[in-house]
């Protein structure tokens, strides 16, 4: 006897591909919440509490770098390697990684096993999913070994072996836009403000976090351009908007500190520059800091709210609504003050569901951070936070998986570590596909003609 379901039952039994991300992400959270509470991790020998190791567990999966522990201090070389492994896991996603090992040992992608690897990636249908798995696979791994061996040509006359481990780590997260280090045993959540001075250091990792923000669409654009002699549209404004933001947070970071004494003030200049330049690169999603991100005047804490925001690319190790998104965002209202009906970009028509999906990923991030900064301001002592920027700089850099910290997670209690751990969570799959993977279906079919209606507006 056959089974005949009908089409919404059969299609509520499989899971969508936003749906298997986040599960995919969720399992990864859970092992490494179980692994870190564990007195194997820690350098006590002591169980951690489970919110923390949580928290931990997410800021790593989800390639944020947001810490309660100093990572070198707290957890022991087992708890490092935990961490290491669930930032490279996170950074290129659960799904990616297990759809390269299948493609290797020579099995055959399902459908939907095509559908969730595509999505995991964030390419369309139009492209060869086998080609593009293998080289985010094969060309991360790559770049991660070239920066580590090259950063071992400071950290190994400076630590011996441990040099090898400090050097690996710090490559995988840097390319992986994570922001965790092991340094903390110079100095507490020192990060690399001890390597400020040093062009090997500064150079290395800055170009890591660039190449993993760029995004895996890009690789393969500008792979395949000796062939084709161009580029797809949205390799051009990725590009062009990297150099845009870079330049621009450079020129920000200076103008702004150049008077602080606690930042940049007594620096040389060529620090100075160097230190503007690492900010500018990291602020966007990757964590890292050579200056005391809690002594920046309360004006470069919002520009660096803005940075945070906009992010890397889709389909990179980095976070953020995406460069892409507010291109389209700003090139719609462009478009409206110059009396068109399209958004134009480089002289290319945007597909009116871009248009309405970036503007959906604005207004949602927007509200998740309203929210989130909220609920960290009033649920902490008022006497922990200086002003309400405090909170809403932790809320932004954890939705966009940067981890730079104002000094708020470092103080913070169970609910504002809960509310940022889901707001990394939401951050890292998009605030789309996390609605996407709760909602139910609504009755309304996709594409089903509905009456029009007006409504006045401005």
């Amino acid at each position: 006897m056959s089974l005949n379901l009908p089409e919404k039952k059969r299609s509520s039994l499989s899971t969508s591909p936003a749906r298997a991300i986040c599960l995919s992400f969720f399992a990864v959270i859970a092992v490494g919440t179980l692994l870190l509470t564990l007195p194997y991790s820690s350098q006590d020998g002591q169980f951690t509490n489970v919110v923390d190791a949580l928290f931990t567990a997410t800021s790593a999966t989800c390639v944020t770098g947001l810490v309660v522990f100093d990572t070198a201090t707290k957890w022991s070389v087992f708890g490092q390697v935990t961490i290491i492994a669930l930032i490279q896991i996170g950074g290129l996603g659960l799904l990616t990684i297990t759809t390269f090992f299948n493609i290797a040992i020579g099995k055959r992608l399902g459908f939907r096993s095509m559908q969730r690897a595509q999505e995991s990636i964030n390419v369309d249908g139009v492209m060869d999913i086998d080609k593009m798995i293998r080289i985010v696979v094969k060309a991360s791994f790559a770049v991660e070994g070239i920066g580590a061996a090259i950063l071992m040509l400071v950290f190994v006359p400076k630590y011996g072996v441990h040099g090898i481990f400090i050097s690996i780590f710090l490559a995988i997260s840097a390319f992986c836009n994570a922001g965790f280090d092991i340094l903390g045993f110079e100095e507490k959540f020192i990060s690399l403000t001890n390597y400020n001075g040093s062009p090997i250091v500064i150079i290395v990792i800055t170009f890591l976090i660039i190449i993993g923000g760029l995004g895996f669409i890009v690789w393969a654009d500008l792979l395949d351009y000796r062939k084709t002699k161009k580029l797809m549209l949205h390799s051009r404004v990725v590009l062009l908007m990297t150099a845009l933001l870079i330049v621009s947070g450079t020129v920000m970071f200076l103008v702004c500190e150049w008077y602080n004494p606690a930042t940049l003030l007594d620096m040389p200049l060529g620090e100075k520059l160097s230190a503007a330049y690492f900010q500018s690169v990291s602020t966007r999603t990757a964590g890292f800091n050579t200056i005391d991100i809690t002594q920046m005047f309360p004006v470069t804490k919002t520009f660096t709210m803005v940075l945070m925001f906009i992010g890397a690319a889709p389909g990179s190790t980095g976070g953020g609504i995406k460069v892409t998104t507010i291109s389209v965002v700003v090139a719609t209202v462009i478009s409206v003050i110059r009396g068109r009906e399209d958004t134009i970009i480089m002289k290319r028509k945007v597909a009116k569901n871009t248009v309405y999906k970036s503007l959906a990923i604005v207004m949602l991030a927007g509200l998740l951070v309203i929210i989130a900064g909220s609920v960290v301001y009033f649920s902490m002592p008022l006497s922990t936070l200086e002003t309400g920027i405090d909170s809403m700089f932790e809320a932004v850099s954890a939705f966009a998986t940067v981890g730079l910290s104002s000094g708020v997670t470092a103080l913070a209690n169970i609910p504002s570590k809960l509310v940022l751990t889901l707001t990394m969570f939401t951050g890292r799959v998009g605030p789309i596909s996390f609605v996407l993977s709760l909602a139910a279906n609504n009755g309304i079919k996709k594409n089903q003609i509905m009456p029009d209606g007006k409504i006045m507006v401005g």
